[in-house]
């Protein structure tokens, strides 16, 4: 390890001895010590900074959880803990749970000492984000905003601030600066020591040199849900538990697939350069990230660190991280890495007169996504995840550690984890091919512009629908949806359907995008939707399950669509689907791509609520090609695709029914996710393309149009229909997100969550409505665009922020879903609320006139979906 020291210096009256490196000795243990240990309540797996925060607060006052005990294969810090650059940063983040993790973690962090005696090293030395170009200048102002908004005192100052804060740093061509006072750095491994202090001052127990094997599981009969029993070392003793929690860092992959847990993250190599000391530089200068250069850049043992993310990452060790690697480091590579060692030197011109003490190469982990595996598996109850943590492992440890420990505690998150569950990922994705793509990328995304309509450009293909090599051929441009090619936009010529570049602007797929949202709106379009996330429940009990999961009566008469969802016992939201009834012991459940695992793994974990239950659940997602007609002129169409009779009279609204089309079978369902008349066929894949080639040939007769994406998300955001996961979470009631209407408080046997819904009415009733509540927000002025986290002001207040946005072609601006919350607790969200008061929304630093309605924009009352 390295173990660098200098003099110490003072910032607000304070003296800071920094250090890179401290002792490890505090926690050494023998053979003899864990082999008195039979049992525990909960294992933590990994003793980095994860696995540390995570015993913390596990065994701290506010979850007082007994019999915790951290199992550390070789010494804490060991991985990649201990060569972390350590920086403590809450600017960046335009998820609220991500800020507030940050938020947490440094609060933490600047504390901790009181109660353990041990520093963290923590040192307010101050973070400035530079722009060096328009793009990351609109980038950040976009997040200035969004961060300010969770309580980070984020400041834009200008180049010539930036050079005195860090005189050393070349600012000629920097057009402005993002200061936090506050932000700073830590010591990875004095934090990792403070937090183990804690954790064993409040009784958890901690032991190194101990190699965990696997798991051990049974079953649980009334669901047949297998879960997690205690824990196997390579000693061959056994320590039974409640929960294991898996803080492997790099190795969280392989330690989850010896238990069937499926955990893609993938180590990559990482970069930083110690220069010889600089008698120029000051410690309490604060640290300097700039993605132009791809560097982060801060004082370290006299001189200077250099921190490098390049825009082309290299995988590390695809096949098997050795469990022997702890401490070691990787031999550089000096040619592939050469160029961006001299841009991010050119940043500090004074480094490149001076001499390298070390270059370093250790591995970091990262996800197919950047963002973090957390939550519990859904292979193994009780079996829960931190890590894949993205290189910023060291600022969110506190966080992290809180929130779970939250989650294994009460048996839920208390924060939005949608965007960070462990659900989320598909097998697939631990293919060794896969993650060394994909890893490539996802190293060389941390410091470009995160423009807001960037797809994924590694590891593509993996999932086609039957319409792929058509769509392609008729212009589309496609994305990556949940691994599946999806159609985005089309262009007039397959020749046209690229991107040369990306903009925080209108780009030149604008007026395609257009022309398709327009289509829809007075004609008929087609758009491909085969990455739906598609379960058929079977089974005579498969009714009275799904109606106690649902808050809607789904188990009425056959042949019926019911839109629903699936709560917690808080009332809170788990999951926002569509289910058919096809026959008596036959439903079709239908949920957004994303949330594809938690949907499923909610469903399996609630099948057999009184221990015996006669039902099974079928992923037929890929067994069912799904195309959307959408359009006034969508039933014409279907008149002459099939002989069944499409009028509004025999086939209404949320109906149902398998109707002949060609030569095959295919569910028809009436239901529309645009606003418009429509129709979902469901269609059995071995007969896809017959049916699509069906649908063309008589869709040219009137006009039928492809559309994308874009299209199907600014025709569904002008009618302010919901998409969990996006507009929607799970610190979210069913009555804040507008859907109260489809809770059937009446129906036998209740839903889950029943009480609490009741309740919050009851409450409700008693305040003259919600402080709290999901609302259309749309600008006035048509130019600027909303994307996500832009902030809405009333009246000078800040009010809330956009959750999701697009362009409404049809309404002349951009429109977005917000969550709305009054000031006070005299104020509720209502109609007059809504229309009176002055309301904006900051886009970028500028506040545009807005209008905010919780109705939506877009034929409010609902009359063309029923025509």
């Amino acid at each position: 390890m390295s173990n660098f020291l200098w003099k110490n210096f003072t910032i607000n009256s304070k003296v800071y001895t920094p250090r890179f490196n401290c002792s490890l000795k505090y926690f050494g243990t023998t053979k003899k010590s864990i082999e008195r240990i039979s049992d525990a309540r909960v294992v933590v797996v990994g003793g980095g900074i994860i696995g540390t925060a995570v015993a913390y607060h596990l065994a701290s006052s506010e979850y007082s959880f007994k019999d915790v005990i951290l199992l550390e294969n070789k010494k804490l810090t060991a991985g990649t803990t201990w060569h972390a650059a350590g920086l403590m940063v809450t600017f960046g983040s335009t998820s609220e749970t991500s800020t507030e993790i940050r938020k947490y973690t440094k609060k933490l962090f600047s504390s901790l000492e009181k109660e353990t005696g041990h520093s963290t090293g923590f040192m307010p030395v101050g973070f400035v984000e530079l722009a060096a170009d328009k793009d990351r200048l609109e980038e950040y102002r976009r997040v200035a905003s969004f961060n300010r908004r969770c309580g980070v005192d984020v400041k834009e100052i200008s180049s010539a601030d930036v050079k005195n804060l860090f005189p050393a740093c070349r600012t000629d061509d920097i057009l402005a600066g993002f200061f936090v006072e506050d932000d700073g750095r830590v010591n990875p491994v004095d934090a990792t020591i403070s937090l183990a202090k804690g954790a064993q001052i409040n009784g958890a127990q901690i032991f190194e040199d101990v190699f965990v094997t696997g798991v051990t599981t049974s079953t649980d009969p009334s669901c047949l849900n297998p879960y997690v029993t205690g824990v196997k070392l390579s000693t061959g003793q056994h320590i039974k538990c409640e929960y294991v929690v898996n803080c492997t860092g790099m190795w969280a992959r392989q330690f989850g697939h010896s238990c069937g847990v499926n955990i893609p993250n993938q180590a990559a190599e990482h970069y930083y350069i110690i220069t010889e000391a600089m008698k120029e530089i000051d410690p309490s200068w604060p640290i300097i990230e700039d993605p132009s250069s791809y560097s982060y850049i801060r004082p370290e043992g006299g001189g200077l660190m250099v921190g490098l993310f390049e825009s082309i990452g290299a995988a590390w060790n695809v096949g098997e991280i050795p469990k022997e690697f702890s401490f070691g480091e990787i031999s550089p590579d000096y040619n592939r890495m050469l160029p961006y060692v001299e841009k991010a030197m050119n940043r500090v011109p004074a480094t490149l007169n001076v001499g390298i003490k070390k270059f370093f190469c250790g591995p970091e982990s990262f996800t197919p996504d950047l963002r973090p595996v957390v939550g519990e598996s859904p292979e193994l109850k009780n079996y829960f995840v931190a890590a894949g943590l993205n290189s910023i492992g060291i600022l969110s440890a506190g966080g992290i550690g809180r929130l779970l420990s939250h989650w294994i505690v009460n048996g839920k998150p208390d924060m939005d984890v949608t965007s960070l569950n462990i659900d989320r990922f598909h097998p697939y994705q631990t293919n060794p091919e896969y993650r060394s793509s994909r890893v490539v990328e996802a190293l060389g995304l941390v410091y470009k512009c995160h423009y807001p309509y960037y797809s994924m450009q590694t590891a593509r293909g993996a999932k086609r629908s039957p319409f792929f090599t058509q769509q392609k051929e008729l212009g589309a441009f496609f994305k990556d949806v949940s691994g599946w090619e999806g159609a985005d936009w089309y262009a007039p010529t397959k020749e046209l359907a690229k991107i040369d570049g990306y903009s925080w602007k209108r780009q030149h797929w604008f007026e395609y995008w257009a022309a398709e949202h327009k289509s829809c709106r007075d004609g008929v379009v087609l758009i491909d939707m085969s990455f739906m996330s598609k379960f058929l429940f079977q089974g005579q009990d498969s009714g009275k399950i799904l109606n106690y999961l649902s808050t809607a009566n789904v188990n009425g008469a056959n042949n019926t669509i019911t839109y629903t969802q699936w709560l917690n016992d808080e009332g809170k939201m788990e999951a926002d689907l569509t289910v058919s009834k096809l026959a008596d012991n036959k439903f079709l459940v239908v949920a957004t791509d994303t949330m594809h695992g938690h949907v499923e793994t909610w469903a399996r974990r609630h099948l057999n609520p009184t221990g015996k239950s006669n039902i099974f659940i079928s992923d037929v997602t890929g067994s069912f090609s799904q195309l959307n007609i959408q359009g006034p002129k969508s039933r014409l169409l279907m008149q002459k695709l099939t002989d069944t009779d499409m009028s509004n009279d025999v086939f209404p609204f949320r109906r149902i029914k398998e109707i002949a089309i060609g030569f095959a079978r295919v569910f028809c369902a009436r239901i529309t996710y645009v606003g418009e008349l429509g129709y979902e066929l469901y269609i059995p894949t071995e007969h896809a393309l017959s049916v699509y080639e069906y649908i063309l040939k008589e869709g040219e007769k009137i006009g039928l149009v492809h559309a994308g994406l874009k299209a199907l998300g600014s025709l569904r955001m002008e009618k302010g229909y919901r998409d969990y996961g996006h507009d929607m979470d799970n610190t979210d009631t069913l009555l804040e997100v507008g859907l109260g209407f489809t809770a059937d408080f009446k129906k036998e046997g209740g839903f889950i969550g029943k009480e609490a819904i009741l309740a919050q009415k009851s409450a409700q009733k008693d305040a003259g409505g919600l402080r709290r509540r999901l609302c259309s927000v749309m600008l006035l002025d048509p130019e600027p665009l909303m994307y996500h986290g832009e902030v809405v002001w009333r009246n000078g207040l800040c009010v809330g922020d956009i959750r999701m946005a697009s362009y409404g072609h049809s309404i002349g601006g951009a429109v977005g879903l917000a969550m709305i919350q009054t000031n006070n607790c005299f104020e509720i969200v209502n109609k007059e609320y809504l229309a009176t008061g002055n309301w904006e929304v900051e886009v970028a630093g500028k506040f545009y006139p807005a209008k905010v309605s919780l109705s939506p924009f877009y034929d409010p009352e609902n009359k063309k979906i029923k025509l």
